[in-house]
């Protein structure tokens, strides 16, 4: 909810920042020698996300407190604004790394591994073809996940849960609450129906393709880039279905609801990188 002061609104202090840095060594510091077998790891990894997930729940009551307050100027909206915005352009960088690696594996690393001086001098048997096991021969050999049927039907889930969304944001702005709840709760389920979906993906490379993430280059970035955008979609999911919640409860108004709209652009920019991963991964 957005008041009428001019001023900008400024928080008092907050335990939460603090106890999200704890949150966050424990989450390191289990995860790190829980790779190396350590006893105790798990308990601090466990720990770190019984801390994370008090703050986020914490905190966020904390904020939807002051939104719906009244305490939120238009100087705050241009703020979050703003925020959102240069986060979502840090999360296009992220992706952005993933798909740079795969470009310069594809097209740069293995027309140079496969070129004459390497194939007299070093690996004579190599072939530059992708994918590929790699010219030392420690790949296990692997299928590669082609396009269908379970890539196209997530691109399908994805896709209409775009317009499901987009629904539910012009029935917000015409102020019909039950076709807002309706259309986050179709986008919720399409977007869980995707997580299902990719799991069973997986479990079909491990199992039957032999595709892993220790596949070479193909199966570091396949998983790398498939894995980080299905834990977006999750983080995702969980956004809206919180601005669900809130919807039920009688929050937003039809000329003030930016969480609603934060939430929609990191949904649909998640949208955008699947249809890149689609086309680049999937067919290419």
């Amino acid at each position: 909810m957005r008041a009428n002061a001019p001023y900008y609104f400024v928080p008092a202090l907050s335990r939460w920042p603090a106890l999200g840095a704890l949150a966050m060594f424990f989450f390191v510091l289990g995860a790190s020698n829980w790779v190396n077998d350590v006893s105790w790891a798990p308990y601090a990894f466990a720990l770190s996300l019984l801390i994370l997930f008090s703050v986020l729940i914490g905190w966020f009551r904390h904020v939807i407190g002051e939104s719906e307050g009244g305490q939120y100027s238009a100087n705050v909206d241009t703020s979050f604004r703003w925020s959102m915005g240069w986060f979502i352009f840090s999360e296009v960088m992220f992706f952005a790394a993933f798909f740079g690696a795969l470009f310069y594996a594809r097209e740069i690393a293995m027309p140079w591994l496969g070129d004459l001086n390497n194939k007299t001098f070093l690996w004579p048997d190599f072939t530059a073809a992708w994918p590929n096991t790699g010219p030392a021969g420690t790949i296990e050999k692997f299928e590669t996940m082609g396009p269908w049927p379970i890539p196209t039907i997530n691109t399908a889930l994805l896709l209409t849960s775009g317009l499901t969304l987009t629904y539910a944001h012009h029935a917000l702005i015409a102020n019909h609450r039950p076709k807002v709840i309706l259309g986050l709760a179709v986008t919720v389920l399409l977007g869980v129906l995707f997580l299902i979906c990719q799991a069973y993906e997986y479990h079909h490379a491990y199992t039957e393709l032999n595709l892993k993430l220790t596949s070479g280059i193909f199966g570091s970035t396949f998983f790398m880039l498939t894995g980080f955008h299905g834990f977006h979609v999750t983080i995702g999911a969980i956004m809206l279905f919180c601005i669900m919640l809130r919807c039920i409860k009688g929050h937003f108004k039809p000329d003030s609801h930016f969480a609603f709209e934060a939430a929609a652009w990191y949904w649909h920019f998640v949208d955008v990188v699947w249809l890149g991963l689609y086309i680049v991964v999937y067919w290419l």
